[in-house]
């Protein structure tokens, strides 16, 4: 009789170990599984909207000072595209026949060199090109930009300034330039001192 007691207790024993095993295991199962649900759930979070860029050439102030406006109403972040040889007072003479500026519009070939190619084109998906508008066109720096950076894949749009042109086929003439396949939305002609809202109001139609 005493060892059929032991016997029974010995299996009573047996049977709760393994029950807090079970138990155990089952505490782990769920410490190991909560991790992969929290990354699924994060998983369906939406993306964030893209990073927008202003690059903008400016001989004046000018078009620095609406770039800079448009990059504050857009959040967007600034490069300057400069020359390798600064253009200075007397270049942009227009009186003058032999200007450098007067020299280069004239030549559709003409590409002054960049002082940089370190525009982080790559960062964005949307790019704003400002420039002011020299003979009806943008700057043949302009030309050199668009053609030294792939923008496949990327979002262009363009603002100018101007003295008394419109944009008219300076945005048209730059896309044809563009290097990579790139999705090209209309330009608009601003003032240096245009609004938030104006510019805003502009680029939301842009469907950017």
């Amino acid at each position: 009789m005493r060892k059929l007691w032991i016997a029974c207790l010995g299996v009573l024993m047996i049977l709760g170990l393994v029950g807090c095993g079970t138990e155990s295991g089952k505490t782990a199962e769920k410490a190991v599984s909560a991790p992969a649900q929290s990354a699924q759930a994060d998983s369906k979070v939406p993306a964030a909207k893209g990073k927008i860029l202003v690059a903008y050439f400016s001989a004046t102030g000018n078009t620095r000072t609406l770039a800079e406006n448009t990059a504050k109403a857009l959040n967007a972040d600034l490069y300057e595209i400069r020359p390798e040889v600064p253009y200075s007072k007397e270049d942009l003479n227009y009186n003058d026949e032999t200007t450098r500026a007067t020299v280069e519009q004239k030549n559709d070939s003409a590409r002054p060199k960049l002082a940089d190619k370190n525009a982080p084109i790559a960062n964005y998906d949307t790019i704003v090109l400002a420039y002011p508008i020299w003979w009806g066109q943008a700057p043949r720096i302009m030309d050199t930009f668009v053609e030294s950076y792939d923008f496949t894949g990327k979002k262009l749009t363009a603002i100018c300034t101007s003295g008394g042109s419109d944009i008219g086929t300076s945005a048209d003439y730059l896309q044809k330039l563009t290097k990579g396949k790139a999705e090209w939305k209309p330009g608009k002609l601003f003032s240096p001192q245009a609004k938030a809202e104006e510019i805003k109001s502009w680029f939301n139609e842009l469907g950017l």
